[in-house]
């Protein structure tokens, strides 16, 4: 596992950052940069944890795919398969180098919303609001 990490890294060292590709004024960019990260993480975070011994889901990717899902009237597998095609979506959501791969199943998105329930979308919400406000 070590030796897939290394490769993964080294891989990285020649491949160019999405910032350094993107035009930063995109509206997506500017969101990224406005929201409040670390209040979604704190929040989301005990709504993701796993105890069966697989991996929890980032809380931020979550959120995320959950905002982009909404802002573009999209369904769980649509969201996630453009995530995939778009860049844009991928940097939004905190990847740093273009990703190849689904980040989820599209069904987890199902169980997401169920684990993080009315209050957890609202505070998503609200922290959308507050980020363009304070633009």
């Amino acid at each position: 596992m070590k030796t897939h990490t290394r490769t993964a890294q080294s891989t990285e060292m020649f491949r160019s950052r999405l910032d350094e590709q993107f035009i930063m004024k995109h509206p997506l960019i500017r969101l990224a940069g406005l929201m409040d990260g670390e209040l979604i993480e704190h929040h989301f975070a005990g709504h993701f944890t796993s105890g069966r011994g697989r991996p929890a889901l980032p809380p931020r990717l979550v959120a995320g795919l959950l905002y982009l899902q909404r802002a573009n009237d999209a369904s769980d597998e649509m969201v996630v398969n453009t995530w995939l095609e778009n860049p844009y979506w991928q940097f939004f959501i905190g990847e740093s180098y273009l990703q190849t791969e689904l980040p989820i199943d599209p069904s987890s998105l199902t169980r997401c919303r169920q684990r993080i329930g009315e209050e957890g979308v609202e505070l998503l919400l609200a922290v959308t609001i507050e980020a363009a406000w304070t633009r």
